[in-house]
């Protein structure tokens, strides 16, 4: 007995779906374990950490202790995770007036990936982010006016 197109729909659906699931590469992946990476932040607008890596997908979870004295009002710090290709510089600026948004402009909200809140002398905070899919270099930064242009940055890169 022939079937009908309208029987064999199923069928192809389920062919449609492992293919655009192959093709976009969510198969089943290794499952990755997710990494937890502590900062500090101090009054000489250094971070503890320049530099880490990360898995595509993978689980991140970056605490931030601010470890200096200076009022946050004059020393804040804060963790900001940017987007693949933003300019560093551009978002910097479009913040350094913007006290009220902890010096991150609401047009640039869209140019992140994660961030901490801004904070003062002895205070910490948790951010928890999927990392990008896309391997490369992201920026991250303190937001502070100042602080990334005095070496307060560094490079989270994604890599298989």
């Amino acid at each position: 007995m022939r079937k009908s197109i309208w029987q064999s729909l199923p069928i192809i659906g389920l062919g449609c779906t492992a293919l655009l699931l192959s093709i976009a590469g969510c198969s089943r992946a290794p499952q990755v374990p997710p990494k937890a990476i502590e900062i500090t932040a101090d009054d000489k607008m250094k971070f503890s950490v320049n530099v880490f890596d990360v898995a595509p997908g993978q689980q991140v979870t970056v605490t931030l202790k601010n470890i200096g004295t200076s009022p946050k009002a004059s020393m804040g710090h804060d963790f900001v995770v940017l987007k693949k290709n933003v300019n560093m510089n551009a978002f910097l600026e479009a913040g350094a007036m913007d006290a009220a948004h902890e010096y991150v402009a609401p047009s640039m909200e869209k140019d992140i990936i994660a961030r901490t809140k801004l904070l003062g002398p002895g205070e910490s905070d948790t951010v928890t982010f999927t990392a990008p899919f896309v391997p490369g270099d992201y920026d991250f930064i303190c937001s502070f006016p100042g602080h990334a242009t005095q070496g307060m940055k560094g490079i989270m890169t994604v890599k298989q």
